[in-house]
């Protein structure tokens, strides 16, 4: 990736954080469960790493209104369309959270994937590689470690 894109990247996600910091500070932060807010900011993390790695995010936190829950983040690397769940922690512990990833969240996964394949001609949609990819976001107080695991799962 050349320079100039990764400063930009850099550039965005720096001052995301500042916008984020002074929220804080004025007291204009979103509310809601300590969980949670660790859930978006760990999404937002990966978003600008998967980008960092080449990846073209093209929706995030998608839903469909028949189904339930969401994609966290949908992306292009190359030719292949990545569905992408991102588990994140506050520390590191013993279990990676990519374990987290249970049968039923795959599940959900594969249902809101054929959902957003919907959306292409169907000539288009046999031909396009899907692959369902996890990433674990570890905010830790020395800093925010990633862990990307392509292909994590597959349709079976």
């Amino acid at each position: 990736m050349n320079k100039l894109r990764m400063r930009w990247i850099n550039s965005q996600m720096a001052l995301l954080r500042k916008i984020d910091s002074l929220a804080m500070a004025l007291g204009r932060a979103p509310r809601s469960a300590a969980h949670l807010a660790t859930g978006l900011r760990g999404e937002r993390e990966a978003l600008f790493e998967l980008r960092k790695m080449g990846y073209t995010v093209v929706a995030r936190r998608w839903k469909n209104s028949k189904l339930r829950g969401d994609v966290d983040l949908i992306g292009w690397e190359g030719n292949c369309l990545c569905f992408i769940e991102v588990k994140t922690r506050a520390e590191r512990g013993l279990v990676p959270a990519m374990f987290a990833v249970d049968a039923d969240k795959r599940q959900m996964l594969h249902k809101m994937a054929r959902a957003y394949l919907r959306n292409f001609p169907e000539k288009c949609r046999r031909d396009i590689p899907v692959r369902f990819d996890v990433v674990s976001v570890y905010l830790q107080r020395s800093g925010t470690e990633f862990e990307v695991l392509k292909g994590a799962f597959g349709w079976a």
